[in-house]
């Protein structure tokens, strides 16, 4: 039997290790709730209207962005350049018709984003059209970190990789 002191004793350390955790992300959460979620939309606008200078003001120069999959453009990028230069190959890739054609509900948990949302792109004998999940991580109102999810990973490689 494991003495009752001792419990509270282990209850204790957790609440230290736990308030440590959170320190300053309690106060941060109480006061973006909302503006993150709009930094999020913003970003779905710009990049739906091809804005890639609007772009750039939303995200962080030091951006971090990650490409899942084991394709041809997966990967990390980091800064302004290399996602851009991401974005213009899924263009070229796609003959132009990459889009985000529906984003659905923006959700926000302190400085963490995520939208799921529907993607498609096409070219001659190819096209791939599915799910994913934006997880995004905003910094004093920039977009700083985006993880990407896709319903059919491996179609998605297939498709970028071709």
């Amino acid at each position: 039997m494991i003495p009752f002191a001792a419990v509270l004793s282990q209850a204790s350390a957790m609440t230290n290790v736990i308030n440590s955790a959170f320190s300053g992300r309690i106060d941060n959460m109480q006061t973006t709730v909302g503006k993150n979620r709009e930094v999020a939309k913003a970003y779905f606008d710009a990049l739906g209207a091809g804005d890639m200078k609007r772009l750039s003001t939303i995200f962080a120069d030091d951006i971090v962005w990650h490409q899942p999959g084991t394709g041809a453009l997966s990967g990390t990028y980091r800064g302004l350049d290399e996602v851009f230069s991401l974005f213009k190959k899924f263009m070229e890739r796609s003959d132009g018709s990459f889009r985000i054609d529906e984003v659905g509900d923006i959700m926000e948990n302190g400085d963490l984003v995520s939208v799921v949302l529907h993607f498609s792109a096409r070219r001659a004998g190819a096209g791939i059209s599915m799910q994913g999940v934006d997880v995004m991580r905003i910094d004093n109102g920039k977009l700083a970190e985006v993880w990407l999810f896709s319903s059919d990973q491996e179609a998605e490689d297939r498709f970028w990789s071709e």
